[in-house]
């Protein structure tokens, strides 16, 4: 089988800024409506998909295990002019009528999971599906650690897919890098990984492990490289590394080894706390769309009319082709 995984806020999110064009907060809404569909219909026909699956966000477990994450989009968002606070409100009840109507009146799967986010559902999607093909839609980073054989990565803002045998373009080109006029390629999954949780996730306000350590090491210290080297073994250079220490802006000391422990356990799609797993893969084996919703394409026209969506209304059978595609797969035990 073959799977579209979308990361479904990120998708809307983005089309959002594109909607920014439009005067009115109601046609911004329906343009970031009308991208998100279209974006689905496009990768699900580019694909040829068996069937769609929208991750959904849900309160995430690491703010409990690390106060600072995220909590700089918190910040955003109390900043917000009154104005800009009830466009932002719109946005989230649109979102939620999307995701509603997705739910019900098609046969796409939704998984939420109340305190995971839509990357622990991809990711343990993945793990339970290990026979299968994957697409995940998104512009996320983080996702490129979970690359493999059978698992890519679409990007819809750059429209490259991203594979472990290199990046494509909208052609199935490989991307030519423009300083090196070589074809593009992904590094090491697991280098990436590891590079990241010893560098932290600004985005996601992660503080660094080892703040200002080098990639490569010098003649009297280590490096990045020679410590995942010796990951495996864990000998010297991993030790040498690891066992470092350094004092924070507030007088803190710091051993290495904890904060690049305590950023795998924030980023590593695979090291989630198994309580976590077992309550993402019960949402997976309770949502999954076994049912067949009758009428899909009347209740498509519906939700085109409620936010206006001409254009999509007048492809409702090619939206159709998605939008009616039950669940046809066998979850890994």
């Amino acid at each position: 089988m073959r799977y579209l995984l979308i990361d479904t806020a990120n998708m809307f999110f983005r089309a959002r800024h594109v909607a920014f064009r439009a005067e009115d907060p109601w046609e911004k809404v329906g343009y970031a409506l009308h991208i998100t569909l279209s974006a689905v219909n496009k990768v699900f026909n580019k694909f040829q998909a068996d069937h769609v699956i929208f991750a959904l966000e849900g309160r995430s477990w690491r703010k409990d295990h690390y106060a600072p994450y995220k909590k700089n989009r918190a910040d955003a968002r109390a900043a917000l002019t009154e104005r800009e606070q009830e466009e932002d409100r719109m946005f989230w009840e649109t979102f939620d009528a999307f995701k509603d109507y997705l739910s019900i009146k098609t046969n796409c799967s939704v998984i939420r999971e109340p305190n995971a986010e839509a990357d622990d559902i991809i990711a343990r999607w993945i793990d339970l599906h290990p026979n299968d093909e994957h697409y995940i839609i998104s512009s996320d980073t983080d996702f490129v650690q979970l690359l493999a054989g059978n698992v890519h990565q679409y990007n819809g803002i750059t429209d490259e897919l991203l594979t472990v045998k290199g990046i494509f373009d909208a052609k199935g080109k490989e991307v030519i890098d423009k300083k090196t006029k070589e074809p593009k390629r992904i590094p090491d999954p697991e280098w990436l990984l590891f590079e990241k949780c010893m560098r932290g996730d600004v985005s996601d306000n992660v503080f660094s492990a080892y703040p200002g350590v080098r990639t490569k090491g010098t003649k009297n210290k280590v490096g990045l490289l020679e410590a995942f080297a010796d990951r495996t073994s864990k000998g010297y250079n991993w030790n040498n590394l690891m066992l470092q220490r350094w004092t924070d802006h507030n007088g803190e000391e710091h051993r290495v080894l904890d904060d690049y422990n305590r950023n795998r356990a924030l980023i590593d799609l695979r090291a989630q706390p198994d309580t976590v797993k077992l309550a993402v893969d019960t949402a997976i084996h309770e949502q999954i769309s076994h049912k067949d919703v009758g009428q899909v394409g009347s209740h498509f026209m519906k939700f085109c009319g409620k936010y206006q969506l001409n254009r999509a209304s007048e492809q409702a059978e090619q939206f159709g082709r998605w939008l009616n595609k039950t669940y046809q797969g066998v979850l890994n035990p």
